[in-house]
């Protein structure tokens, strides 16, 4: 299935919650979702026949100057088609719903996110850091971010 055919059939089922078709310059193509309808979105993008968007390869955070995203590259293994799916969040609390629930992999990389950039995957079933320690203080992913001069004592 083409990336615009996939774009017009998530939006005839979600209307405005998808709001664009990136192509140009994405490989794969992205759809832009509202953050809110995400777990929905993934859920169709699953289990509809036409897609049956059954792997999730990567979940990962983005920093943009005025915002932050997290992108979805899903994989059909039955079909062998691909899409991508973003959603844009503020850069003030930014959380969305979690789709491990839909993908379980999920689970990896939207904890990789919360300790990386602080997004925060409502209804994930283990959101806690998984790279950093539980005492480390920010998120070193984020372009604000200021690095320690000492951890525990130790030079960083």
């Amino acid at each position: 299935m083409e990336p615009k055919a996939i774009f017009e059939a998530v939006r005839a089922t979600f209307g405005e919650a998808v709001s664009e078709l990136q192509e140009e310059g994405f490989r794969p193509a992205f759809l832009v979702v509202s953050p809110e309808k995400v777990r929905e979105i993934g859920r169709f993008l699953r289990d509809d026949p036409a897609m049956k968007f059954d792997s999730l390869m990567c979940l990962s955070g983005v920093d943009y100057p005025d915002r932050f995203a997290v992108v979805y590259h899903l994989h059909s293994l039955a079909i062998g088609h691909r899409i991508g799916v973003k959603a844009y969040l503020p850069r003030e609390s930014p959380s969305l719903p979690s789709v491990d629930g839909v993908w379980p992999t999920a689970n990896f990389h939207e904890r990789e996110a919360f300790d990386l950039f602080g997004i925060v995957f409502e209804g994930s079933w283990d959101l806690r850091r998984i790279l950093l320690p539980e005492d480390w203080e920010g998120h070193p992913l984020r372009k604000d971010y200021k690095y320690p001069e000492f951890y525990h004592g130790i030079k960083v």
